[in-house]
């Protein structure tokens, strides 16, 4: 099984995925995975972070490229040996992050839906994610905005992408309210789990 964790920064999905990781409750060869990954393909994805002129579509293809590589190194061999794969961001981080990167390009008439497109034919979809939904004000100030993906503005246009990808797939999300405490929000994700696992 494929779970990911999802939201925007400062939402706390790597403080939910860390504790998972601790957690007596969770299969002992489950997998913690996250993207971008530690891979020459995810240092590139970095680097282009920090970069606040990185072209926009090269970006994505970076991500894209980081993410073929994470599914075939880690997320693939792992669920055929039937382990639970825990993912700090994956496919939706892309959908909506990019998407919203992708918003003034005069090329694309749906960013996120083009996206969306470039991946599924190849890409396998999580079982569950479970969404830390957080307004774009909070998320850009607990996040220090250090790059350009954490401006408020910016995380605006995240969180609607976010919410148009719930909307479509209603089933496979879990909405956790990450304005709550840590130890609150770590409960709901852990009480969400349970039925899945």
């Amino acid at each position: 099984m494929l779970v990911t964790l999802e939201g925007l920064d400062g939402s706390g999905k790597t403080t939910v995925w860390e504790r998972l990781r601790a957690d007596d409750g969770v299969p002992d060869d489950a997998v913690f995975t996250r993207e971008p990954t530690e891979s020459w393909y995810g240092d590139a994805v970095q680097r282009s972070i920090d970069d606040p002129d990185a072209d926009s579509l090269a970006e994505l293809f970076l991500y894209t490229a980081d993410h073929a590589a994470h599914l075939a190194d880690t997320v693939r061999p792992a669920l055929q040996d039937d382990r639970l794969v825990v993912s700090d961001r994956y496919s939706d981080s892309r959908y909506a992050y990019q998407g919203a990167t992708l918003a003034d390009s005069p090329h694309l008439t749906d960013p996120l839906e083009y996206v969306r497109e470039v991946h599924e034919p190849w890409t396998r979809p999580p079982d569950l994610t479970v969404y830390l939904d957080l307004d774009p004000e909070t998320a850009a100030r607990r996040s220090g905005a250090t790059n350009k993906f954490e401006t408020a503005d910016y995380l605006a246009t995240v969180r609607a992408n976010y919410e148009r990808l719930v909307e479509d797939d209603p089933g496979r999300f879990v909405r956790v309210d990450a304005t709550q405490s840590p130890e609150a929000v770590y409960t709901a994700v852990r009480d969400a789990l349970p039925e899945r696992l």
